[in-house]
């Protein structure tokens, strides 16, 4: 039986990995993609979603979406996958054209139309999401659960206690968060733990088409140290396919909104503010040479 899942992304290089994955992987009915504005601006992030499309040549809907966070000032992370967004390989021009509509009216369409509850996959900031539940909060009732990168429970990667995607639109993490749908939060906690080690890369550069185009478009990535390179995002696809390998505990987790921690995922870990109750199941630990082995894995078995 086959996941179906709606990824909400802004490629980016381990976005591209994770779409990869979830576009060939035969667990996974990927029904539509929606790009916002996070690594770089939703024009770029919505062209690197139709490429990496085309490489394929999956027909898979893509809708573009928010260009900027619902309240603070936009920041990308050029300075981690370049002005592109993409760099390292020549992909095709003939790219195809995004729906005519947009990111929040794709997403409502796809949910309420589908025959069985979505998952939703935010691996960029969850702004469509949040502008999502605020205008047809009917789709709540219709998605099964949010696996969104994201968060951290110590230190952050965009300022000291915040990530990423969530500093990038605290107010719409804060939405997603207070849902009330059952979110797990796959945050640097378990991303910075399953880094594709250096043998990992070189074994894709001769694996075949894909293998060499993932081995490019990593090789370029800033996020990167002697162990190896954080693929954040595609831990959400390593998760939804093998969740034994990796160890979430409930928790609250609150993100905060002002001030100089402004991004930070809080977990109440203690139980001590929420009277016990819980709204996520926050990735902790994780099984990393199961992660590269199944890396390296999917890659081999898609012929291209």
């Amino acid at each position: 039986m086959t996941i179906k899942i709606i990824m909400d992304t802004d490629p980016g290089i381990d976005d591209a990995a994770a779409l990869t994955m979830a576009l060939n992987d035969p667990e996974i009915d990927l029904r539509l993609v929606t790009t916002v504005a996070g690594n770089v601006t939703v024009d770029k992030t919505t062209k690197n979603a139709q490429k990496i499309l085309r490489f394929f040549n999956k027909d898979v809907p893509v809708a573009a979406g928010a260009k900027q966070p619902l309240i603070k000032e936009f920041e990308d992370a050029a300075r981690i996958h370049g002005e592109s967004g993409m760099p390292g390989y020549d992909f095709p021009e003939d790219l195809p054209k995004p729906l005519d509509k947009t990111a929040v009216e794709a997403l409502h369409d796809e949910i309420m139309s589908s025959d069985e509850p979505i998952t939703l996959v935010p691996t960029g900031s969850y702004t469509n999401i949040a502008l999502l539940f605020s205008e047809h909060p009917e789709v709540k009732d219709h998605i099964e659960r949010i696996v969104a990168m994201g968060g951290s429970l110590g230190l952050g990667n965009m300022t000291s206690a915040a990530e990423f995607n969530v500093f990038t639109d605290p107010d719409a993490a804060k939405i997603v968060y207070q849902s009330g749908i059952p979110i797990v939060m796959v945050g640097l906690d378990i991303t910075m733990q399953a880094l594709l080690t250096p043998e990992s890369l070189s074994k894709l550069e001769h694996m075949n088409k894909t293998g060499k185009m993932l081995h490019d478009i990593i090789s370029n990535d800033g996020d990167n140290s002697e162990a190896g390179i954080a693929m954040h995002d595609v831990n959400t696809i390593f998760y939804l396919l093998h969740p034994e390998a990796i160890t979430t505990e409930a928790m609250w987790i609150d993100v905060i909104t002002d001030g100089p921690a402004i991004g930070e995922t809080v977990g109440d870990i203690r139980g001590a503010y929420h009277d016990g109750e819980t709204n996520a199941d926050v990735c902790v630990d994780i099984d990393s040479a199961a992660f590269n082995k199944w890396f390296l894995e999917e890659v081999a078995a898609i012929n291209y």
